[in-house]
């Protein structure tokens, strides 16, 4: 088998230790198999190794964080490459880290590696902000949703008048609640808005039984939501000055129909801005593991399920998708309703999500807005299979169909 990279290294990572396979089959010709710290001593130990037996290329796996400290010490003097570990299994049975090195560079040596998509600096920083955001989010919700259990154990329904506890009214009524307030006529004039509207059924929603462990949790809940609120700020603040650079390419995104500004951000820092890491918009779409997989045995299709992984990116394109078919007349709709019918909702939510994933590569290749096809766009495409399947479905009620062209 033809050798592609002749000095090349593999290395296997650990929390506390990196076990590094040199592979050198060119003059002056040389194998060896030594193990690191992770201290930046250390790693920097590693690289002046490598450097000193002229080692051009290094492998090594994506194994949680581990890798990020070692990547970023070596990616200036080495062209790197992290592979999925699913990718390069060994053979079973003999597994051992040092093992585990000298297969990666053996691997590499012959190209036999699949290089993933490590993302430039900036764009990981980014990727690390929305990414925070989002489980700020999560866990502001979850906050809301303890708060609403305690008003449930005090018998106050507020949950059911308001459409947030959290929101401006809500949140003067429970923090009047803390202070002792008890009287439901006082606590309904707290309302704001258009919550004074429902006056009468605030009144009778503020009827329960609050016992002083009731005001400690209320409390307790609102202090940490306001934290997070206050984090959620700083972050927010963040992710605008790292998106600076990049702004217009984000803002080009939003032209598309259910992706908002925070979408975009979270697609961008999920993706990047430079599609020719891709080299294809199918490639950017099985990367988000948002395409049926390739699953055949016996010239029989065994299975179509979505693969695990990408969550953070396709949660938020699924989220959009659900946002964009809701816009009557629109390209994205069509598509949805004629799956829909076919495959069911779930599946053609996940099209959906994988078409706007697809327009989002082209999008920022080009650097072009988005531009709905219309409604109408799948009968022009083939109106010969759109006539078809209405005289089918004429006939199949009973019509009989009778075609002219028209002049």
């Amino acid at each position: 088998m033809e050798v592609l990279h002749p000095r090349c290294a593999g290395i296997d990572v650990h929390k506390d230790v990196v076990v590094a396979a040199i592979r050198c089959v060119s003059e002056p010709v040389h194998r060896e198999v030594r193990s690191f710290g992770t201290t930046t001593s250390e790693l920097m130990s590693l690289a002046e190794w490598l450097e000193h037996h002229h080692c051009t290329h290094v492998v090594m796996e994506a194994t949680g964080v581990y890798w990020k400290p070692v990547w970023h010490l070596l990616e200036e003097t080495f062209e790197l490459v992290l592979v999925n570990a699913q990718h390069v299994k060994a053979v079973p049975g003999r597994k051992t880290d040092v093992g585990d090195a000298q297969w990666l560079a053996e691997l590499l040596a012959h190209g036999l590696v699949r290089s993933s998509f490590v993302p430039p600096a900036r764009i990981q920083e980014l990727r690390d902000l929305t990414r925070t955001r989002k489980q700020l989010v999560r866990e502001l919700s979850q906050h809301t949703l303890r708060i609403q259990k305690v008003l449930e154990d005090a018998n106050l329904k507020l949950g059911s008048v308001l459409s947030s506890v959290v929101g401006k009214s809500g949140r003067a009524i429970l923090k009047a609640i803390v202070a002792g307030e008890t009287n439901p006529e006082m606590l309904a004039e707290l309302a704001q808005g258009a919550a004074r509207k429902k006056r009468a059924e605030l009144v009778e929603a503020l009827r329960g039984r609050v016992t002083e462990h009731h005001r400690r949790l209320i409390k307790l809940h609102l202090g940490l939501i306001d934290t997070l609120e206050v984090a959620m700020k700083e972050v927010d603040d963040s992710v605008g000055k790292t998106l600076e650079p990049i702004q217009a390419r984000a803002q080009l995104l939003t032209t598309m129909p259910g992706i908002s500004d925070i979408a975009a951000s979270v697609i961008v820092a999920e993706i990047g801005v430079d599609m020719t890491r891709f080299p294809s918009p199918g490639h950017l779409v099985s990367w988000a593991g948002m395409c049926p997989r390739n699953d055949e045995s016996a010239g029989k299709r065994r299975s179509t399920r979505l693969r695990k992984g990408g969550t953070w990116l396709k949660t938020t394109l699924v989220t959009c998708a659900w946002t964009a078919v809701r816009k009557k007349d629109s390209y994205l709709k069509a598509q949805f309703m004629r799956l829909k019918a076919r495959r069911g909702a779930k599946k053609a939510i996940m099209a959906i999500a994988a078409s706007m994933l697809t327009a989002c590569y082209f999008m920022l290749r080009d650097e072009q807005a988005y531009k709905d096809l219309g409604p109408q766009h799948f009968d022009r495409h083939d109106t010969s299979k759109t006539i078809g399947r209405l005289v089918k479905r004429l006939e199949a009620l009973g019509c009989e169909v009778d075609i002219k062209r028209a002049a």
